[in-house]
C-alpha cells in the first residue's frame, strides 16, 4: 500500500455508523464525500470502511484532487451563543432553579437528554 495512503488512514476521521431499517449498518466517512460501505453487523460495517477509505483516497490521489482532514475537537471550543426569546430564557431559568442547578447545567442536561433520544429514534 502507498505509504501517503497508509498516513491518510492513521488520520482520526469521523466515521458515522448508523443502523438500517431493514437490518445491517450503514457507514460513512463524514470528512470525504461518497466514502461509504455497510456490513451486517457494527464490526463488519468498521472493518469495510478500511477497505472503503483506501479506495476512495487512492481514487482521489490519482485524480490529482486534495485529500480533506479530519475535523479535529480541538476546533471547537465547547461555547457558543444561542439567542432565545425572553419568556423561553425565562422559563429555563425557572426549570433550573426548580432542579437546583445553575442554567448552563440544565442546559447541558437538555441537550445530552435530546441527543440521546435521537439515537435511540435511530436505532
Amino acid at each position: 500500500m502507498n505509504k501517503k495512503i497508509e498516513e491518510y488512514l492513521k488520520l482520526p476521521y469521523t466515521r458515522e455508523l448508523i443502523p438500517e431499517p431493514e437490518g445491517g449498518w450503514f457507514i460513512r466517512i463524514k470528512e470525504l464525500p461518497g466514502c461509504m460501505s455497510q456490513g451486517d453487523t457494527q464490526t463488519e460495517a468498521l472493518s469495510m470502511i478500511d477497505d472503503a477509505m483506501v479506495g476512495w483516497i487512492s481514487a482521489e490521489l490519482s485524480a490529482g484532487n486534495p485529500i480533506p482532514i479530519p475535523r479535529l475537537s480541538e476546533n471547537f471550543s465547547g461555547k457558543f451563543v444561542v439567542r432565545v426569546p425572553k419568556s423561553m430564557h425565562h422559563r429555563l431559568v425557572d426549570l433550573a432553579e426548580n432542579d437546583g442547578v445553575s442554567l448552563n447545567q440544565y442546559i447541558v442536561k437538555a441537550l445530552t437528554e435530546s441527543i440521546c433520544d435521537e439515537r435511540v429514534k435511530q436505532i
